[in-house]
């Protein structure tokens, strides 16, 4: 009994360490890495401790958890010698008590209790014990290092490489995983989940896939009458129109609706004296290829808001403007001479009349689908891409869950297309 008694100062002591560092594994890798940064750059030196060990969480995990066994084996094992002692030699029974005390001791203590502190209170938590495990990694991460080159070296016969280099899990990829999972808990609405989405989209999607085809730009004739080119501009819905010279690809300026009002008031409403050619702004063009985020760069840095998409051959693909690649963050920004084009027409048996020029991404936002749109921009690109060929009209398709019928073709183009949102609504 005596023994005992010496036992348990020592025992406690390590139980106490065993769960600090075990509430240090659970609220560094829970604690928020966005409130940390700001901690820090207001001066908080325990959130720029937290910042340093968690940009090397790989190391920090592994001295902890080798810290951890450790000192949990150690405190086993010395509880095993001292029961082992007051039984005779060859008994099991020390070893059989001092297995069920220890694992009592170390779950509830070490393990539940500050496991259950930490994750309730992750922040707080890293800071206060920040010290502590920094020296914990300082200690036992060259140990730590030395230990997954070995599991590393282990798996790889088997196929399994680990490198030192391995991009483990993307940082937007983390955000994005995080939008959805709250989204799925009812904390993220959905419109603000298509909003993030959108943002994080941005460098992985590129102008090709949000410009106006050429078959949809209005275009104005350069050849044509000022009165003429004034009635055009007056026509459309857009305040900047490309004009084109002979053929509608020779682009050879873009006419500011600004501008041209402002040379009437100059000519005092003399509209045929007015010079077209002197008022056209030199169009920019730009390679299909671009990323949605670096074109969203380039219009901040020229102050302009329109260019022109070529594709390799420098042969006009289409355009975009400032507020498409807005609208793949926000939805649609309509104003009050914005034209209510019928893309998406919902039907009372529950599917949707879809005009075949209509985006995946527009239709997923509108209908709340998840539509693939990694192969194709469109929804007529999508079925022609499934079905891999350009179907007839009447035709029907099961794509992604969807029916799809293909009501109207022209041509090569499909046009209008109806679409059941799952099985159960199919007539």
């Amino acid at each position: 009994m005596a023994a005992l008694l010496a036992l348990a100062p020592t025992l406690i002591f390590l139980l106490a360490i065993s769960a600090l560092i075990s509430a240090a594994e659970t609220a560094m890798t829970a604690a928020s890495r966005g409130r940390m940064h700001q901690l820090e750059r207001d001066g908080d030196a325990a959130a720029r401790r937290v910042n340093v060990l968690l940009n090397d969480r790989e190391r920090m995990i592994g001295a902890i958890l080798l810290s951890y066994n450790v000192i949990n084996i150690f405190a086993s094992s010395l509880t095993t010698s001292v029961l082992s002692s007051m039984f005779p030699k060859g008994s099991v029974m020390g070893p059989l008590i001092a297995t069920g005390i220890m694992t009592v001791l170390v779950v509830v203590f070490a393990e539940i209790l500050p496991k259950t502190l930490a994750i309730a209170h992750p922040d707080s938590v890293a800071r206060a014990i920040s010290i502590p495990t920094y020296w914990t990694v300082r200690i036992f991460g060259p140990i730590a290092n030395g230990a997954q080159w070995i599991v590393r070296q282990t798996l790889r016969p088997f196929g399994v490489n680990l490198s030192m280099d391995t991009d483990v899990l993307a940082a937007h990829e983390e955000i994005r995983g995080a939008v959805e999972y709250h989204h799925a808990e009812g904390l993220v609405e959905t419109h603000d989940r298509w909003m993030l989405g959108g943002v994080l989209d941005l460098g992985e999607m590129d102008v090709g896939e949000v410009m106006v085809h050429r078959r949809e730009i209005e275009m104005v004739d350069a050849d044509l009458s000022p009165r003429e080119i004034l009635a055009a501009v007056l026509a459309s819905s857009h305040s900047r129109l490309p004009l084109y010279r002979g053929e509608p690809e020779n682009i050879v300026g873009v006419l500011h609706a600004k501008d041209l009002l402002q040379a009437i008031a100059e000519a005092d409403c003399i509209i045929d004296t007015i010079a077209i050619s002197g008022i056209v702004r030199e169009p920019w063009f730009i390679p299909e290829t671009t990323s949605l985020k670096d074109q969203l760069a380039a219009f901040l840095k020229r102050r302009t808001h329109f260019a022109l998409v070529v594709d390799e051959y420098g042969a006009l693909q289409g355009l975009v403007t400032l507020e498409d690649i807005l609208e793949e963050i926000v939805g649609e920004i309509e104003d009050e001479h914005d034209v209510a084009v019928a893309g998406v027409r919902a039907a009372e048996d529950g599917s949707v009349t879809v005009d075949g020029s209509v985006t995946i991404r527009d239709l997923n936002r509108a209908m709340n689908w998840d539509l693939p749109d990694d192969e194709a921009v469109t929804v007529a690109g999508l079925l022609i891409h499934e079905a891999r060929r350009i179907p007839e009209a009447g035709q029907t398709f099961t794509v992604h869950g969807h029916r799809f019928a293909v009501l109207e073709r022209k041509v090569n183009r499909i046009t209008r297309l109806q679409i059941w949102p799952a099985p159960r609504d199919w007539p």
